[in-house]
């Protein structure tokens, strides 16, 4: 299999194009995508999942059907591809490529490796994807969606989980959340770092995360506090950041890989989704998000998210 790189160049926003890709080694099929809207005001949709792979992908007949319907502006995929992206010589990696690829040759698709892409130094994961920035793919930033933050906030960061150093949503992989802190882990056994106060300082609105095959939302949350904005209206001027965890796009092998949920919860969980699905998150404008979680033919969760202005 080839990996080619192009670029496309003079594009105009919301014109749709027809495009294939290859050299004289080989060219892919034809393909279909619409250019994005251009400046601020215009409400885009994203998908985002993690956890995927060529082994039960629940979600995925869905995401593409979704996808050519036209429903999405981008798709972010929060970790986690294949399990894992190295297995039988990296042919795993390309399977799930070719299983991908209504979605990613469509839509602006967004990645951030997981713990499944970390072996050889994440050299499977680099050598596929290429992400914005110079740190081959594996941290970046970038302003686009037409979400926009205010003078020294960061409205959506971190759409993933363990990147290099390993990031976690959680330091155990126990549960849906009952340990929650944002870590840094240097090697397998290696020495925690605390990040929750430094996306504190930056005033991060929104924390996407997968790992764990499940669904949860949380009250924003900061040290193990609840910082609702109101008992009303709660996601309104919250403060601190909100998690959002969406990692149940497949399990490996059947249901029962799914994340056992703990019995009694943590005061800070909302709500709580042992069900294959992933989730739409839709800007409506500079402050207002809303978020449904759709599981098989249903619309499990759907919740509205105003941001910090």
């Amino acid at each position: 299999m080839y990996t080619d790189q192009i670029t496309l160049q003079g594009l105009l926003p919301r014109v749709q194009y027809v495009y294939h890709c290859g050299s004289t080694q080989g060219w892919s099929r034809r393909f279909l995508f619409r250019a994005l809207k251009n400046g601020p005001h215009w409400s885009p949709c994203l998908a985002v999942f993690g956890d995927i792979g060529t082994d039960n992908p629940r979600a995925l007949p869905r995401l593409c059907s979704d996808t050519q319907q036209g429903r999405y502006n981008a798709a972010l995929h929060v970790g986690d591809f294949t399990y894992n992206m190295d297995q039988d010589n990296a042919h795993v990696r390309d399977k799930f490529m070719n299983l991908i690829e209504p979605v990613a040759a469509s839509l602006p698709y967004v990645t951030c490796p997981g713990n499944h892409e970390d072996r050889y130094n994440f050299s499977n994961y680099k050598a596929r994807f290429i992400m914005p920035g110079d740190s081959e793919g594996l941290w970046y930033r970038y302003t686009s969606f037409s979400i926009t933050a205010p003078p020294g906030r960061e409205t959506v960061s971190l759409a993933g989980e363990r990147p290099p150093g390993n990031l976690w949503m959680s330091p155990l992989d126990l549960d849906d959340c009952t340990w929650y802190e944002s870590k840094v882990r240097r090697g397998l056994l290696g020495k925690f770092y605390e990040l929750k106060d430094l996306f504190y300082k930056y005033g991060v609105d929104l924390q996407l995360w997968a790992h764990e095959r499940s669904y949860e939302h949380l009250w924003p949350i900061y040290n193990c506090h609840v910082f609702n904005g109101s008992r009303e209206m709660p996601y309104t001027h919250p403060r601190v950041p909100v998690h959002i965890i969406t990692g149940s796009a497949a399990s490996r092998g059947c249901e029962k890989r799914l994340t056992p949920l703990t019995l009694f919860p943590r005061p800070w969980s909302v709500v709580r989704i042992k069900e294959h699905g992933y989730t739409r998150l839709h800007n409506l404008n500079d402050t207002r998000v809303h978020i449904q979680q759709v599981s098989d033919d249903q619309v499990s969760e759907q919740w509205p998210n105003h941001l910090p202005e």
